[in-house]
């Protein structure tokens, strides 16, 4: 059975009868394209007749903003790893199709260019008898051709033969019932974050398009508006949301006008433009269509009509992700994983495959450092490192004395750290000085262990330094994981650790590089801020994963 990238699926069941089909339609589907599935919405449409078909506007209907709901959620279920789209450049209010020039040939006057180029055209029209076959791949190849830019000569596959069985045993006779109009708008808002755009996403910007015939408003969260978000170190840039949102749109409906605006604060522009008719909102957010319309009846302006949209369920979610389907669960589901390839690192030996672990002040370096261990890991604890260096017979023990003085020892005849600390805090000059004089002595220790372990046979360390980015260690390691925790919770574990004050726990946390900044460093996250159990499936996960990346590298020599 060949596999394609990228497919269309022309759905032609009537549409009373497609909510019960359209699980196992996406899931024979699924056999056949393997990235990218594009779904194309014609109940009715008869590929047998002998005429070539035409594409026709079909009018917006409740029962068609419920099966959209209805195949994104089915989608998440049965085909999650498949990028599903439904285009809906054919659906379209009589009295908005027949106003002016620009569809005189229907709703496809020239055939539509996707963000992705088709490779195969799916079906579930079902022939009368198994002579048609031929004739209905033709012209499905045909309609195909006239509504989207396809290479000529398209496969087709009929999926029929594989729902026969379920026509029969497990889909009841529907009942056909009058098709209840939708309420459209000429201009509709909604507001979110839109990372990693997902299927319920997809669902609530379908939904919105269904409802505008003019322009759809995207209000999407930036800056102040993601302060709160779980792992939001994780968001993808303003500029890639935007992006996605836009090649979505341009293939889901080109003739929309499409407008993207950051949302700083929870109202943005929705209490102010006038010409907005209909804001989308779910049931976790419909109080904040509420309070839209409260502020612009205070600014003059008419109220919004709510629309709500049911939420979708994740069934795959666990016990620290929400139970409907959310960029957050996304993004937990991303720590532990390899977010960016590692940069060459090819001046290092292959073995042992070296790991730099890092991150914020109370983020739980040494909880991951020592779980690693306990998987086989060789631990470098750059902290006792440190402490090495300013040892009497160590290198820098001198330097240091010769650069600070010699009030800095204590009656051991030892260097006293807290006093050294106290020259250096502060003063970015003096604390430069220092480094300078301790972070390369460190390095030298670091690959002392790593040889030590190679000379041991060891497979992996891993070199736990808080300063791993800032003293630009990463030639030193084959790949860099960062640990992160909320600024929050960082300053609870501080002050209940150390015996300091919330003041002083902030400040150490202010000198050091930003969760953002080093996840830009990062080619794993992971996050100590749930409980042990979930950090250690975390770890193990990442754990098993750099197993395989090491055998992979070990087979590619």
């Amino acid at each position: 059975m060949s596999m394609f990238s990228t497919g269309i699926l022309v759905l032609t069941s009537p549409l009373h009868t497609l909510p019960l089909r359209i699980a196992p339609v996406l899931s024979s589907a699924a056999q056949r394209v393997e990235r990218t599935l594009y779904v194309h919405l014609h109940p009715g449409l008869n590929l047998g007749s002998g005429s070539q078909p035409r594409p026709v506007f079909i009018p917006p209907a409740v029962d068609l903003s419920n099966l959209i709901t209805r195949l994104y959620s089915n989608a998440a279920d049965v085909c999650g790893h498949l990028d599903v789209c439904v285009l809906l450049t054919n659906v379209r209010t009589q009295s908005v199709a027949c106003s002016g020039a620009t569809t005189p040939n229907g709703p496809f006057p020239t055939p539509q260019a996707l963000s992705n180029s088709p490779e195969v055209v799916l079906t579930d029209f079902a022939p009368q008898d198994p002579g048609q076959t031929h004739q209905v791949t033709e012209c499905l190849q045909s309609y195909t051709g006239h509504c989207y830019a396809c290479r000529p000569g398209l496969p087709s596959v009929l999926l029929h033969s594989e729902l026969m069985k379920l026509q029969k045993e497990d889909v009841p006779e529907a009942q056909q019932e009058k098709a209840e109009p939708l309420q459209t708008y000429n201009d509709v808002v909604v507001g979110g974050t839109f990372d990693r755009l997902h299927g319920a996403h997809k669902t609530l910007l379908s939904i919105s398009c269904l409802l505008a015939n003019r322009r759809f408003l995207i209000g999407l969260c930036d800056h102040a508006m993601l302060k709160k978000k779980v792992l939001k170190e994780l968001i993808e840039p303003y500029s890639i949301r935007v992006q996605r949102l836009q090649e979505f749109l341009q293939d889901v409906k080109p003739s929309l006008q499409v407008e993207v605006v950051p949302l700083d604060d929870p109202f943005g522009v929705s209490i102010v433009d006038p010409l907005l008719e209909c804001i989308v909102v779910s049931e976790e957010t419909r109080k904040g269509g509420e309070a839209v319309n409260k502020k612009r009846t205070e600014n003059g302006l008419p109220a919004l009509v709510l629309h709500e949209i049911q939420l979708l369920k994740d069934a795959h979610h666990t016990e620290i992700e929400e139970e409907k389907i959310s960029s957050s669960s996304l993004r937990a589901r991303l720590l532990g994983t390899l977010l960016t390839p590692p940069k060459d690192n090819s001046h290092l030996p292959p073995l042992p495959y070296v790991i730099g672990l890092t991150g914020g002040s109370g983020s739980g370096k040494s909880a991951i450092a020592k779980q690693l261990e306990a998987f086989g890991a060789v631990w470098i604890d750059c902290d006792k490192l440190g402490h090495e260096v300013y040892q009497p017979d160590a290198a820098a023990f001198h330097r240091v004395l010769e650069e600070f003085g010699s009030d800095i020892l204590s009656e051991d005849k030892t260097i006293n750290r807290r006093a050294l600390g106290r020259k250096v805090f502060g003063n970015q000059v003096r604390l430069k000085a220092l480094t300078d004089i301790v972070w390369p002595e460190i390095a030298l220790l670091v690959q002392k262990r790593i040889n030590q372990a190679r000379d041991e046979d060891k497979q992996v360390c891993v070199v736990d330094a808080a300063v791993l980015l800032e003293a630009k260690w990463q030639n030193l390691v084959h790949e860099v994981w960062v640990t992160i925790i909320p600024e929050e919770e960082a300053v609870l574990r501080i002050t209940e650790r150390d015996g300091v004050t919330t003041e002083d726990a902030l400040r150490r946390l202010q000198s050091q590089w930003s969760n953002s900044k080093q996840v830009e460093h990062a080619n794993v996250v992971l996050s100590t801020l749930w409980e042990p159990e979930v950090t250690r499936k975390q770890v193990l996960k990442a754990w098993n994963l750099l197993q395989k990346r090491i055998q992979q590298k070990h087979e590619g020599h």
